[in-house]
């Protein structure tokens, strides 16, 4: 209980760093690490604090990354104790945090301080990623950093991401790859009116309908091995002036596709407008994309994470491309092997968020066996 991982994981929930705010995490993960070598660079855009810090020059580049920002705790009345003031009730720890995903930054650093203290003459390099950002729009932290390393030619060769992927037991799931997001605001224009009056109006909810209910219905793909069916969703719709006798003039409606490598952005935009189009609809979209699918077949990478998960709880992993986006998405656009694994995710961004605490230096011992495996010091 009171190991060093779980004595720096309460340190960092005590740390009120609700996104994009950090709050001090980075400069004390900082601090712990440049005493064994490591070389920080602090990188602030906008609002928003981030740390990339290596050390050693050689390759391969074993990385970890996450975020050290944590969502709005919600009303404090619903919680049992203080979000950050955290707390042992029933062998787990309560706060802000708790598992998405300031236990993974705190077995990050205690896995490497280890491992160094073991082979301080290791192969490769060894860093950290971390940002304020991920919780928030995600515009100033990883994606940044990224743009900032590739200008620079660097490049990652494995990537942990310490994400909450597990399901039920501490390394039951290892994220492989995550499905892209593609999002659209589209406006219907019909024709204002009264209601008593329909023939001199046209109601933009009624021309809707028709396209709506085959959007719903469409089969974007069969997905893969990897990947469920991409996915459509209306997440928000509105129309009307609030009145009762009015026929909208407009309707507004947000919609998501979660997609996986079967569909490609361009083929997604237009069979949409292919559809909108067929009914005749007057119509505007603005598109947004936040993340492209991105994969990590078994190799190097997978093998020694899930053989660490293995030797250390006797679970045998399993690999998934399920849940929402993650910075991964931007990682793997210098990194070819990045995979997520990071505590159970039963409760992360509820009311009385929570991790086991045996848990918390297990995850530790699975981050270190990989750099073991990964780096030959074995």
């Amino acid at each position: 209980m009171h190991s060093e991982t779980f004595s720096l994981v309460t340190d960092l929930m005590s740390r009120r760093s609700v996104t994009p705010q950090d709050d001090g995490c980075q400069a004390l993960i900082a601090q712990r690490l440049t005493k064994i070598g490591f070389v920080a660079e602090h990188m602030r855009f906008g609002e928003v604090d981030n740390l990339w810090i290596r050390r050693g020059s050689a390759t391969p580049v074993l990385c970890f990354a996450g975020h050290t920002d944590v969502v709005p705790p919600g009303p404090l009345e619903s919680w049992t104790s203080d979000p950050f003031k955290p707390e042992i009730r029933d062998g787990h720890l309560y706060g802000r945090g708790a598992a998405d995903m300031k236990t993974s930054l705190a077995a990050f650093v205690t896995a490497i301080e280890q491992f160094v203290s073991e082979q301080a003459g290791h192969a490769g390099s060894i860093a950290l990623l971390l940002t304020s950002d991920e919780e928030g729009p995600a515009k100033d932290g990883t994606v940044r950093v990224v743009e900032t390393l590739k200008s620079r030619g660097e490049r990652i060769d494995y990537c942990v991401v310490g994400e909450p992927t597990s399901v039920e037991r501490l390394g039951d799931m290892i994220k492989n790859g995550r499905r892209g997001s593609l999002s659209g605001e589209i406006v219907i224009t019909g024709v204002q009116g009264h209601v008593a009056y329909p023939h001199l109006a046209r109601n933009p909810v009624h021309l809707f309908a028709p396209a709506l209910a085959e959007l719903a219905a469409t089969t974007w793909d069969e997905g893969n091995e990897f990947f469920p069916p991409t996915s459509w969703q209306v997440s928000n719709m509105r129309a009307g002036t609030g009145a009762t006798n009015v026929i909208p003039g407009q309707l507004h409606a947000h919609f998501n596709f979660r997609f996986s490598p079967q569909s490609t952005i361009e083929e997604l935009k237009k069979r949409t407008s292919d559809i909108l189009d067929r009914h005749g609809l007057n119509y505007h979209i603005k598109w947004s994309l936040s993340g492209k699918p991105f994969i990590t077949r078994r190799g190097r990478l997978v093998e020694a994470v899930s053989t660490a998960v293995k030797s250390t709880t006797g679970i045998d992993p399993k690999l998934s491309t399920t849940g929402g986006t993650s910075d991964g998405r931007f990682i793997a656009d210098i990194c070819d092997e990045v995979v997520e694994l990071g505590p159970v995710n039963a409760t992360i961004h509820k009311i009385n968020e929570k991790v086991a605490i045996e848990d918390i230096a297990t995850l530790s011992r699975i981050y270190h066996q990989t750099i073991a495996q990964l780096l030959n010091g074995s």
